[in-house]
């Protein structure tokens, strides 16, 4: 914020100065017929505290003896001093100012002594006097503590005048202040208004001052406050100079100067690698982001915050002393880890050294492994992506194994099954010593056949026999016999077929029946174990296609010159971090005074 530069201000003298002081001071007509304004009330007050002035002596001239004064010849005025002098024209007319009495009476002026000049008058030469709003306000406060009835702020810079009292002077805002904070208010009397009683105020003397301003007296002046400004610039700019050296270059030197000299160098490898999974023979759609990043984002993910958390800190540093090899004397104390550094520490130093970001578009981690020895640093990339592959196999040997599981407990459910129907049937067969029930039942009836055949036959003899008139009697008997023996080796076979044995044994229908089950029983366990075994060769499928495996895109390869710190780029953040803390800091500050001094 700029402080508008403070001038003096100096009376002019108007010609014929040498008028007696004790002149009237009615206005004289001027010769466009305008009334010329008193030259007491035309002139400005001189600055409190500065006696009047003497008309300086010409230089090599001598007063004139007997102190006689010699009369002066009137200067004639230039332009700027005549439209000083002029009356100026408000734009208002012969209008009252709003609030006036004359306001109050219809618009009609009070009449004024002839002696005296019209209010608006002096309110029109005090507007040319350019007086700040503060200046106002002030003459408003101590206009309202002495009980003036000003209608404005310059009338009550006109009032306070014609009372004798500098509206501007320094005590009197004091004495304002301290009446207002400390002083108590008058209380109106009950059943009126506040009475205002006249107070007796001793008038001040108001002398015109006798210095006449010429041109070099203005040129003067006018240097003296661009002298005052161009001081006030170079003040500013010192200071803001200052500030810049001990707020932004002084902690950008020690920057550079740590990163130069004192840094550590540091060396990283970098590796990529993309996480893969077996190919499907799927339907159309899960095949179309087979081969993108979607198919394992998830994955990649899993295995980025796997690398950047502390269990892979924790087995890193015990395979291969991570918090050993950066409590190393050697780095340099901001970089260095303490010797009894807590997890906490090395988790901080480890984030800070390993550095893991993923690719969503391509699918792609990038890893970047930073240490004081680049064979260590190759060692930690190695290493961590070692850490990776373990984490992508495990991540779906659960489902695999899970798949897998169930399929191989019901194949071999399936089988057990088969086996104790294959034993049934086995069983049966060596307790009734019948291979086959339908092959011995047709060879039974195969039998029975032939006998009953035969029956017939001995049947068909018997009644050739008894045809004739004299039938031989023992080939009858023979035939019948015979017969008897053919029925009841039939009826046998058939009671075999049909009946129990004598000796406790089933009968072929039942032991036929019970095999036929058993028989079943076994068909239908050797289609349930074919099923099983094919849910089994599915499932093995489709947990070979849940395999993940990690297919390095860049290997590590340790660097054989030092990567960090770039000194110059990290100089230059360091400038532009502080210089933008100045600039928030500078602005932030302005503001809050812009606010306190409104």
């Amino acid at each position: 914020m700029t402080t508008p530069p403070k001038a003096k201000k100096f009376r002019i003298r108007r010609p014929g100065s040498d008028a007696p002081r004790e002149a009237s001071p009615e206005a004289q007509p001027t010769a466009q017929g305008a009334q010329q304004p008193p030259r007491a009330q035309a002139q400005t007050l001189r600055p409190a505290g500065q006696q009047p002035q003497r008309p300086a002596t010409p230089q090599g001239q001598r007063p004139p003896q007997g102190g006689q004064p010699q009369p002066r010849q009137p200067r004639q005025l230039n332009a700027m001093e005549e439209a000083a002098l002029s009356p100026q024209e408000d734009g208002f007319g012969g209008a009252p100012f709003p609030g006036s009495a004359a306001a109050d009476r219809g618009g009609q002026a009070a009449p004024t002594p002839s002696r005296r000049e019209p209010p608006e008058v002096e309110i029109g030469r005090i507007k040319q006097e350019g007086l700040t709003g503060r200046q106002l306000r002030m003459a408003r406060r101590v206009a309202q503590k002495h009980g003036l009835p000003a209608t404005s702020d310059y009338d009550a810079v006109r009032l306070l005048r014609k009372a004798g009292i500098d509206p501007f002077q320094t005590a009197n805002m004091l004495q304002l202040v301290s009446s207002e904070e400390g002083g108590a208010k008058p209380q109106p009397p009950e059943g009126g208004a506040r009475v205002q009683l006249p107070q007796t105020i001793q008038p001040q003397q108001q002398l015109p001052s006798t210095q006449v301003m010429d041109a070099a007296d203005r040129a003067k002046s006018i240097q003296e406050m661009q002298n005052q400004i161009v001081r006030r610039r170079r003040k500013k700019l010192l200071l803001l100079a200052t500030r810049l050296a001990a707020l932004v270059l002084l902690p950008t030197l020690i920057a550079g100067w740590y990163f130069y000299v004192v840094a550590t160098p540091m060396y990283a490898t970098k590796s990529e690698f993309v996480i893969q999974k077996a190919e499907s023979g799927g339907t159309a759609m899960s095949s179309l982001f087979a081969g993108s990043g979607l198919a394992t984002s998830q994955d990649s993910i899993t295995v980025q915050s796997y690398l950047s958390s502390r269990d892979a800190m924790l087995r890193l540093d015990e395979e291969l002393g991570f918090k050993a090899h950066f409590s190393n004397p050697e780095i340099d104390p901001i970089q260095r880890l303490d010797a009894d550094a807590s997890n906490e520490e090395a988790y901080k130093t480890y984030t800070r050294n390993v550095k893991i970001g993923f690719d969503p578009t391509e699918g792609i981690v990038k890893m970047e492994v930073i240490a004081a020895d680049p064979a260590f640093s190759r060692q930690m990339s190695e290493a961590l992506i070692r850490y990776a592959e373990q984490r992508v196999d495990n991540l779906t040997s659960r489902l695999r194994d899970d798949q897998m599981a169930g399929a191989r407990e019901s194949y071999e459910e399936a089988e057990q099954a088969m086996l104790d129907a294959q034993a049934e049937v086995l069983r049966l067969q060596e307790s009734m010593g019948i291979f086959d029930a339908t092959s011995d039942a047709t060879s039974i009836m195969g039998q029975v056949n032939t006998f009953e055949t035969q029956l017939q036959q001995k049947r068909l003899q018997l009644q050739q026999l008894l045809d004739n008139p004299r039938p031989n009697q023992a080939r009858v008997e023979g035939v019948r016999g015979d017969i008897a023996r053919l029925e009841q080796l039939v009826a046998d076979l058939r009671a075999r077929l049909t009946e129990d044995g004598q000796q406790g044994g089933d009968s072929l229908a039942s032991v036929s029946g019970q095999l036929t089950i058993a028989q079943t029983n076994l068909q239908t366990r050797t289609a349930l174990m074919q099923q099983a075994l094919q849910q089994l060769e599915t499932a093995r499928i489709e947990a070979n296609k849940q395999t993940r495996y990690l297919e390095m895109g860049v290997h590590p390869v340790a660097p054989d010159r030092a990567t960090y710190p770039r000194a110059f780029e990290n100089t230059l953040l360091a400038f532009l971090v502080f210089a933008g803390i100045y600039l928030m800091i500078s602005i932030t500050a302005a503001i809050l005074r812009e606010q306190v001094t409104s």
